[in-house]
């Protein structure tokens, strides 16, 4: 257990950022899953739309340090590629 101030306050600090960083992950998720379920669902349209929307919640995960900038482009990449196999 944390004896000294600075430790107890750093502590406190990782329990609120890995809160605040738990919550973007799952809105990034939240995002991919609904283009997941247009791509299921065969709507091109839906899809093209939720991709859309997608994108900028991936990369602003990346701007705010929660995943990977790679990880972000290879998801959004396949995503696209997905949604583009719909549209053929």
């Amino acid at each position: 257990m944390a004896n000294h101030k600075s430790a107890k306050k750093r502590i406190r600090r990782n329990a609120h950022r890995a809160a605040i960083n738990g919550a973007r992950m799952s809105r990034i998720r939240t995002f991919m899953k609904k283009v997941e379920t247009a791509i299921s669902s065969g709507d091109g349209e839906a899809a093209r739309e939720a991709l859309r929307a997608a994108q900028p919640e991936i990369q602003r995960g990346v701007s705010r340090g929660v995943i990977h900038r790679n990880t972000a482009s290879r998801k959004i990449s396949r995503l696209a590629a997905r949604v583009k196999a719909i549209a053929a």
